[in-house]
């Protein structure tokens, strides 16, 4: 190589090192700093609320019972719409009555005829009677005379039975509603033949429909619970059963908003069952509207406590580290504090804490997942998640 390229060469070396020392000694372009998170806060609520027990249950009747015929004969008219409300006494359905008359009829001829024969009876024994004194009647005539005024009194008798056993078959064509309630469609249409092998054939069923039962199932614990908390309102050393200690049940079904239905706890079963631990309670419950019908699913409320003042945050506010429950506070200056709780119980979306969480407090309720401990937010205050503003006990901030 000749010595001016390798002076070249040399020179280019020199001039890429100079850039690149140069290139070192520049200043770094500034990094934008990231703004704080976005975050919702809101106060907790302090309310009084009552503690709950919430189960799932079924409504029942009280009671059921089937209407069936009771005497045979062809059907021969139906008097209701399927599915109607009936009051107790009302007609339901008429069976052919005209064999029945007839059969009245000769129990009432039979009737007269031992009438008359017992009249005669009792005329030959009080002649006989009278004669037996001077003894133109022997002793054996005058048996036979008491004799047969007692057959024909009783064969009276007797037809007086028959006139009341007919007069009840004939009654019995008028098939009537044994108890105001719910009817179930006519099993048998006009026509058809009822009775006919002997039985009492099914019509149809009515359910009563005011009041009604509600179902449900109770652990052993939740109901030494209720007892013990509603005795105290009972004399001391009373023994008193449930349906005395009246506790309160609240009811909804499908379709309704909270627990519109109030009862009474009137019945718990004598054992309980062994594979749940469980025993099987039934409240009684005023129906005046027919909202309630037999066979529904239903929600069940009973009260375990006594009103109370709580301190209520939504339940979407509460993370889980390992079993454990927290709640991110914001302070004074806007930096994230983990706050770990102890739970109450559920109040329509609402969660009760015992200890962690003052009234003053500013929890983040919205971006929660946003939130570090001991980092900054931008917090902004809204009013309590799922609670109606005019049921929020706190001034909101913007």
């Amino acid at each position: 190589m000749s010595g001016r390229n390798l002076l070249l060469r040399r020179s280019g070396a020199l001039i890429v090192l100079a850039g690149a020392f140069s290139g070192c000694n520049a200043e770094a372009p500034p990094v934008a700093e990231t703004p704080p998170p976005p975050v919702s806060v809101s106060q907790p609520l302090v309310r009084d609320v009552i503690d709950y027990d919430d189960y799932e249950g079924r409504i029942a009747a009280i009671p059921t019972i089937e209407v069936r015929a009771r005497v045979r004969g062809h059907l021969t008219k139906i008097n209701f719409q399927d599915g109607q409300i009936v009051k107790e006494g009302a007609l339901l359905f008429e069976i052919d009555p005209r064999p029945y008359e007839a059969e009245l009829k000769g129990a009432e001829s039979q009737k007269a005829a031992a009438e008359a024969a017992y009249k005669l009876a009792r005329a030959t024994y009080q002649r006989d009677s009278r004669l037996a004194s001077t003894g133109a009647v022997s002793r054996q005539e005058l048996d036979v005379s008491i004799g047969k005024e007692g057959v024909s009194q009783a064969d009276v008798q007797k037809a007086d039975a028959a006139i009341v056993r007919v007069k009840l078959d004939l009654e019995y064509t008028k098939v009537k509603a044994p108890i105001a309630g719910k009817i179930s469609r006519a099993l048998v249409d006009v026509g058809n033949l009822v009775n006919a092998g002997g039985g009492e054939t099914l019509l149809t069923t009515i359910t009563s429909v005011d009041p009604m039962y509600v179902y449900f199932d109770v652990p052993e614990r939740a109901l030494s619970n209720y007892r013990r908390h509603f005795r105290r309102k009972l004399d001391e050393g009373a023994q008193p059963s449930v349906k005395d200690l009246k506790i309160p049940v609240y009811v909804g079904v499908e379709g309704e908003e909270g627990y519109p239905h109030k009862g009474v706890i009137d019945f718990v079963d004598n054992h309980a069952n062994p594979s749940t631990g469980t025993f099987q309670a039934r409240g009684v419950l005023d129906n005046p509207k027919r909202i309630l019908d037999a066979g529904m699913r239903a929600r069940v409320r009973v009260p375990v406590s006594d009103p109370h003042k709580a301190v209520l945050v939504t339940e979407r506010a509460v993370g889980t580290d390992q079993g454990l429950k927290f709640v991110y506070v914001v302070n004074e200056q806007n930096v994230v504090e983990r706050r770990d709780v102890k739970l109450g119980r559920l109040h329509d979306g609402l969660q009760e804490f015992h200890e962690g969480v003052k009234p003053e407090d500013r929890i983040i309720v919205i971006g929660i997942q946003r939130a570090r401990d001991g980092a900054k937010v931008d917090p902004k205050s809204i009013a309590m998640p799922g609670v109606p503003a005019e049921q929020n006990n706190q001034k909101v901030k913007s």
